[in-house]
Order: C-alpha cells, then structure tokens, then sequence
C-alpha cells in the first residue's frame, strides 16, 4: 500500500525543481486552469516555505506559505489531477499548519485561481469564508510619453522614515498604525527595497519592490497620501520607478490589485500592465 512522504522542499535542489515544473506541466495539460507554483518565490534562499507531498516517487503536491503580518500563513497549494480528494492537500495543511503553530500564525489565507471550483470548495470545507479577489498584471507595453516632474522624486526610504511609512500607508489602506508597522518589521528583508516619493522636499508617498530574481521584480504597497490623491502623482511615481527597475536590468516586473479598485486598474494599465491572471482569496482560522 502506498503512503504519501512530505517533505520540506530545498530552494535550491535541481531534482525538486524539475518535479514541481513537471507538475506544472501536468497540471496546464490535464486542468482548465493553469496552477502556478510560484517557483520564483520558494527557489530562492528566505523565499516562501514550501512542503513537497510524493507518492511511490511521484511528485503529487505542494504547498507554500509565508507569513507577513505575524498572524497570517498565506497559503498557495497545487494537486496533481489524479491525486486530488485523496487527501495529499489535507497532508501537506497538516504539516503546514505544525510548522506555523510555533511562530504565532493563527489565521490562514488560501490563493485559488479563477475557475478552480475544486479549491473553492476546499478552502469552504475548511471553515474559510471569501475574502476578495485580485488581478496579477504583468507590464507588457510601458507608455512613454510622461512627463518627469523634477520636483517629485523618489529616495530609498531610511529608518529615519519608518513613522511616514507607517501613516500614509495605514491611512491609504485603512489597517491600524500598529498593525502597518508591524508587517514593515516583519518584512524587512535584503531583497525587498522601499522607496519614499518627494514632492517639493515633503513626503507624499511610498513604493515597495520585491527583488523575486536578477530579472523579475514586484512592486506592491504603492500609495499615496489621500490629501495628495487626484494630482496624477501616483502615475508619475510608477513611471519613474518603472524606468528605475529597467535600468537595473528587470525584464519581467509585476504587480496584484484588487479587482474592484477601478482606479488602480486604470492607473496601472496607463503605465502599461495588463491583467494576466486572477485569484479568489479564503480566510479562516488555523
């Protein structure tokens, strides 16, 4: 009788990497959906966790999962077809959930792709109710012609700039000063740069990126401060971070958004994003 073996996945073990793009493969071939697994983000050192469940050899499963607020293990999981409602994903949550516990994670979010009912219901059977839904875009096309305002700039932030960070960012997205500061603590890693935009010489607004490779870059938490929204600032800073990121070789540079925030869609595909894909995401306790 077969038993499934989970096992931590190495970032940088060529035999795992070949399995999971193998388990793409399979999964684009035999499902109307095209699961990722976002091998960017768990083939790198410090990048996501990631469980690896096998069967008689056979890649059946992954899980990854990172943790940016302290509370919360967002969860991105991919079954082979012909392993599904066999319990893989129950074993890899399992073991998941075993290596969340002790780092304080009692909340989880599930990733499902548009169109998986299967993993809708997973998330539901667990207790897990919708959350919202967010495009992944991807810059295809940079508009040119933006004009460069020499006097908005931007600097990569300093610590001398952690409570600008924490208010505009808390009053852009309407999470608590202490909840903001703590995900900035939390994520404060080597590959993740912030940038604080200057107007005049005042503080306006901020963008971070994401260093995934030497090639692939993702910006996230852009915002401006409310009193400044309105002024077509916001898409002058992603132009000018946009250049940046081209000028320290990034070819392939993208972003999420929520699916109802029309304003952001269209500030972003004035730059020149396009959606590529979309995800439905589930909220439950661990």
């Amino acid at each position: 009788m077969s038993i499934y073996q989970v096992v931590p996945m190495v970032y940088d073990s060529k035999e795992q990497i070949d399995a999971i793009i193998l388990l793409e493969q399979q999964c684009k071939q035999l499902d109307s959906v095209h699961l990722k697994a976002d091998l960017d983000h768990i083939s790198k050192k410090d990048g996501d966790h990631a469980l690896l469940c096998y069967r008689d050899g056979d890649l059946a499963g992954l899980l990854s999962w990172y943790n940016s607020d302290g509370v919360t293990g967002n969860i991105n999981a991919i079954v082979h077809p012909h392993y599904r409602r066999q319990g893989v994903f129950t074993s890899l949550l399992k073991q998941a959930i075993l290596d969340m516990k002790p780092q304080g994670i009692n909340q989880l979010s599930y990733r499902v792709p548009q169109g998986l009912s299967s993993g809708v219901l997973t998330a539901q059977s667990l207790g897990a109710i919708y959350d919202r839904a967010e495009y992944s875009m991807q810059l295809v096309n940079q508009v040119v012609g933006v004009v460069e305002s020499p006097e908005l700039t931007l600097s990569v932030a300093e610590a001398k700039d952690m409570e600008f960070m924490v208010t505009c960012t808390s009053q852009t997205f309407g999470d608590s000063e202490d909840w903001t500061r703590n995900y900035f603590m939390q994520t404060n890693e080597p590959t993740r740069v912030t940038y604080i935009a200057w107007q005049d010489q005042q503080p306006v607004g901020l963008v971070r990126v994401n260093s995934i490779n030497a090639t692939t870059a993702f910006i996230h938490n852009f915002c401006i401060l409310p009193a400044y929204q309105g002024r077509k600032i916001g898409r002058t800073v992603l132009h000018i971070l946009v250049n940046l990121l081209r000028k320290q070789h990034y070819t392939d540079i993208r972003l999420s958004v929520v699916t109802e925030n029309e304003r952001a869609l269209n500030l972003y595909r004035s730059v020149g994003f396009e959606v590529n894909s979309e995800y439905h995401y589930f909220s439950g306790n661990l």
